[in-house]
């Protein structure tokens, strides 16, 4: 398990393979703090000890201060949320890791899938939920993909201002609908059948503009998309990494469970270098 600490505890050390990295802070949202999936540990935040950063630190004994929570956009990293702290507060300059996921919320996401859901009964078999969005010409999910760049920006310009010697990942998002753009629709996924090619490519467009700032902020970017397709909210129980609207194993609806926040923490893993377990 991972061992808690604050973000000023001990030393960074070295291995053989290179840097090995100690002090570990996780910022994020829901997708991080894996709200539901066993065994929640702040309800605050609905945080659980088997999140993505939990099993991180866990495969290499890193001290992890974990401040993840659930609902928290860009701004809740400088401001409260209910009795969370502002997630910065966590960040120090003997931190050598920090894992960010956030965007989801600043997009709107959610709110954007209940649009989508309630507009489904107009036109199952269409796209209803597209032709919402991208009324008059203009794709309006785009557009905020679009402005919620800069606002990635600066989280990490503000990581690094208070981490400087940190090791910065851009978590992506996970792979929420088919790949192939088919998608399932039924009570727990509610949405149109031409709806699911639009959402799958409003998510990849999030996913490459986290991935764009990253890179213009000298951050690494953590792939969760491509690990995980064919694991999506389409798939039997059993199967899907991503809940539907109803969740037949613990998680929150459109959410990561347990498996799901277990290969979001592989892929951090591989691009950290480190050799916690596998899947099968």
């Amino acid at each position: 398990m991972a061992v808690l600490a604050g973000p000023g505890a001990g030393p960074a050390s070295a291995s053989p393979a290179g840097r090995h990295h100690r002090d570990y802070v996780a910022l994020g949202d829901s997708y991080a703090s894996a709200p539901v999936v066993p065994g929640q540990v702040d309800a605050n935040c609905k945080r659980s000890d088997h999140n993505y950063p939990s099993l991180v630190a866990s495969y290499a004994s890193k001290r992890l201060t974990d401040v993840t929570c659930s609902g928290a956009t860009t701004a809740e990293m400088t401001a409260p949320q209910g009795t969370a702290p502002a997630q910065f507060s966590a960040l120090g300059r003997r931190t050598d890791l920090v894992t960010v996921t956030i965007g989801g919320n600043d997009v709107g996401f959610t709110t954007v899938l209940g649009t989508c859901a309630r507009l489904t009964a107009s036109d199952p078999t269409g796209a209803p939920c597209r032709a919402y969005f991208t009324a008059r010409g203009r794709d309006r999910l785009t557009e905020t993909v679009e402005q919620t760049a800069p606002k990635i920006a600066r989280v990490l310009r503000g990581v690094r201002d208070r981490s400087p010697h940190a090791r910065i990942l851009v978590v992506g998002y996970p792979d929420l609908f088919p790949e192939t753009g088919v998608g399932c629709t039924s009570g727990s996924v509610p949405f149109a059948a031409g709806d699911f090619p639009y959402l799958r490519d409003k998510e990849k467009q999030l996913n490459a503009m986290l991935a764009g700032q990253a890179r213009r902020h000298g951050a690494g970017f953590v792939d969760t998309y491509r690990p995980t397709i064919g694991h999506d909210m389409c798939r039997p129980t059993g199967q899907r990494w991503i809940e539907t609207l109803t969740p037949a194993t613990p998680a929150a609806p459109l959410h990561p469970n347990a498996e799901g926040e277990r290969a979001m923490a592989l892929a951090v893993d591989r691009t950290l270098g480190c050799h916690g377990p596998r899947h099968r």
